[in-house]
């Protein structure tokens, strides 16, 4: 023996997890950077952020599953920490127009979103603020009429939700 500890090597999972989980902290730190994830979808962002403590509000079935394997409570949207959102209707607008936003006392307390979304293509959003240094230009695609007004109305600085789009 040479004294030296054994270290535990992470499996793919862990490799995976931990590589979505940076990526979405630096999609945070950074607004419209694009941030590659290692694999497509909500899926790997569930794997990540949820688990059994979280309380999570999704409206695709198969994503659901997959939040449920992972002990969170799936729960109505005006009740979630964390929403996965199709936004393809205006049943997802609805969702996103309950869900919890924070409050000046307590901003911390706003949900996560999670919606599809197609990058490089579609509407042209200028993007101003924290974490961008002048402006930055993004075009998506995907996402439903109205959203960047609902959006406007129900995030009032400090309060408001974050929003992944993927």
């Amino acid at each position: 023996m040479t004294g030296q500890a054994a270290q535990p090597l992470p499996d793919a999972f862990e490799t995976r997890t931990n590589a979505t989980f940076e990526a979405l902290m630096w999609a945070l730190s950074r607004p419209g950077t694009a941030q590659t994830l290692p694999a497509p979808g909500a899926g790997g962002v569930v794997e990540a952020l949820i688990d059994r403590e979280c309380r999570v509000y999704c409206d695709d079935p198969a994503l659901g599953d997959l939040v449920s394997a992972t002990g969170a409570a799936l729960v109505d949207a005006a009740r979630a920490d964390h929403a996965f959102l199709s936004l393809v209707d205006a049943s997802g607008l609805q969702a996103l127009d309950q869900i919890p936003v924070g409050s000046a006392l307590y901003p911390d307390a706003g949900a996560t979103v999670v919606a599809q979304a197609r990058l490089g293509e579609g509407q042209r959003l200028r993007l101003t603020g924290p974490g961008i240094e002048t402006a930055a230009e993004i075009r998506l695609d995907g996402l439903p009429p109205g959203l960047w007004t609902l959006r406007a109305a129900r995030c009032r600085y400090p309060a408001g939700f974050d929003l992944f789009l993927v």
